[in-house]
């Protein structure tokens, strides 16, 4: 897209990735992921990323470095991103990660990892465009109620 362009995640940003997550989830966005969105932006050691196409933010990626990890080196986290669902298919989340990926590299790490839901086909599909596969790391959860 070329009226597409690609910058750091401000905190002004917030109702922006706020509105495009709701569109998303279809969902009312909780205090914690307003919280995220506001803790991550500006970070020097975070890749947060939007994409704005005619001066509107069209999507969004939250990504961090993970300094360790049961013995895993230093590598990156995607733990949230969105695109607006009317703009989907137009490159905008492959622009972002290829933000990020470049942010990475010029720090020198390798591995960056996210973590999808299983019956989420099109966001699996989006990941392995990109070029993501399987890791040797398994999700694990507790129900603590």
């Amino acid at each position: 897209m070329e009226n597409m362009r690609i910058r750091r995640l401000k905190k002004e940003d917030s109702e922006d990735v706020d509105r495009i997550y709701a569109a998303i989830t279809r969902k009312p966005i909780s205090a914690d992921f307003k919280r995220v969105v506001a803790d991550h932006a500006d970070r020097e050691d975070s890749a947060c990323f939007v994409a704005e196409i005619n001066g509107k933010v069209a999507g969004f990626m939250i990504s961090y470095i993970l300094t360790a990890g049961f013995g895993m080196t230093q590598s990156a986290w995607i733990p949230t991103m969105g695109v607006s669902p009317d703009q989907m298919g137009q490159g905008i989340g492959a622009a972002l990660a290829e933000e990020i990926f470049a942010f990475y590299r010029s720090r020198g790490i390798e591995n960056v990892y996210t973590s999808v839901r299983w019956d989420s086909t099109d966001l699996l599909s989006f990941f392995k465009t990109l070029g993501f596969d399987r890791s040797n790391f398994i999700n694990l959860r507790k129900v603590i109620k």
